[in-house]
């Protein structure tokens, strides 16, 4: 917990910071601006000053949770040479991302999906999957995997990893470790990827982001 006053531009982003870690402590339930401000020392009208409403501030953390999550999947699609390892790396980092953060991603999700969420938000939420999308057609390029639709192939991707990270999560691997059943998901979506999905054709899965 912040246990310091905080200052100038520094507020807003310890305000997030302490809201984070309420929602994985609490829940959604347990954010209130009013305590916010005491965990971080500040008056209880300063949180206003960059948050209207609770809303706001949830808006705020799920667009802070995206963009610290896609920091993560950036950094794994740059760790490597081979098509495949950084595969694998990027959905080792979305599901230890969900793990790590099982909370949040709940709420970066719901607040995103929901109708009055920012084009800001939206746009955030999608970059993941935009990124394993531009992944997947280089391999196709490279002649690693077969033809496809890479928007289709991408959904398929992130629905799969998602599970893996939902499961994960909430501890319900029976008892295979997380590292193990990321290995077997993302070998057998490689593996799908490489020998080739008829139905893999451009439709209407492709307007979906996660």
């Amino acid at each position: 917990m912040t246990a310091q006053p905080y200052h100038h531009g520094k507020l807003r982003e310890a305000l997030l910071e302490r809201a984070m870690e309420t929602i994985e402590e609490a829940g959604v339930d347990g954010l209130s601006l009013r305590q916010l401000a005491r965990d971080v020392n500040v008056s209880h009208g300063a949180p206003a000053k960059h948050f209207r409403d609770k809303q706001a501030l949830i808006d705020a953390v799920a667009l802070a949770g995206f963009q610290s999550m896609n920091r993560l999947i950036r950094d794994a699609t740059q760790s490597g040479d081979d098509l495949r390892d950084r595969f694998v790396r990027v959905g080792k980092a979305y599901v230890d991302f969900a793990v790590e953060h099982p909370a949040l991603l709940t709420v970066m999700y719901s607040t995103k999906h929901h109708p009055d969420s920012s084009e800001e938000l939206r746009n955030t939420g999608a970059q993941g999957i935009h990124v394993a999308q531009a992944m997947i057609a280089e391999a196709q390029e490279a002649g690693v995997l077969a033809d496809g639709d890479p928007g289709t192939l991408a959904m398929v991707c992130f629905v799969s990893l998602h599970g893996t990270a939902l499961l994960a999560a909430g501890g319900h691997l029976d008892g295979t470790s997380v590292e193990d059943v990321v290995t077997a998901t993302t070998d057998t979506l490689w593996a799908g990827m490489a020998a080739g999905v008829p139905s893999a054709q451009p439709s209407s899965t492709t307007q979906l982001s996660s």
